[in-house]
């Protein structure tokens, strides 16, 4: 487990650590209460690796594709207007999860039942409008 503090100028070298640290692992839920900056980290993590698209959170599509330079894909769920679980089975989340693709979760307690054994936890926490901690883990190195 790491933790990267940073201003919000400088969130693209916290994007940098946080790929670095997450290596091979594909599937990346961020936690943070509304308003804590998760699709603006989305969007510095999608700048750095290369995404063609522009990044918007999918909070009513549930579910945004983006492609990388490198051909690869990314999938960018918001599970915050997910009445129940089962709805998440609905868009084929096993399907995605398990494409060896990235995928980036908004609101992942939503679905906590469906989410792989082993994924990187991102916890964002407010210090102040402008200052943020980062929490990194490695969903296998919990004990």
């Amino acid at each position: 487990m790491i933790t990267i503090q940073y201003r919000l100028e400088q969130i693209e070298d916290a994007a940098l650590q946080i790929i670095a640290f997450a290596g091979d692992e594909k599937i990346w839920v961020f936690q943070g209460q509304m308003g804590a900056g998760k699709t603006t980290l989305i969007k510095a993590l999608s700048k750095k690796m290369e995404v063609l698209d522009q990044v918007s959170s999918p909070t009513f599509g549930i579910v945004n594709e983006y492609d990388r330079k490198s051909g690869l894909k990314i999938y960018h769920f918001d599970f915050y207007r997910l009445d129940q679980p089962a709805e998440a089975l609905d868009i084929g989340i096993e399907e995605y999860f398990y494409s060896g693709n990235y995928c980036w979760i908004e609101w992942a307690e939503k679905i906590e039942a469906y989410l792989p054994d082993e994924f990187l936890l991102i916890k964002i926490t407010i210090n102040s409008n402008l200052d943020r901690t980062i929490t990194l883990q490695h969903t296998q190195d919990v004990n």
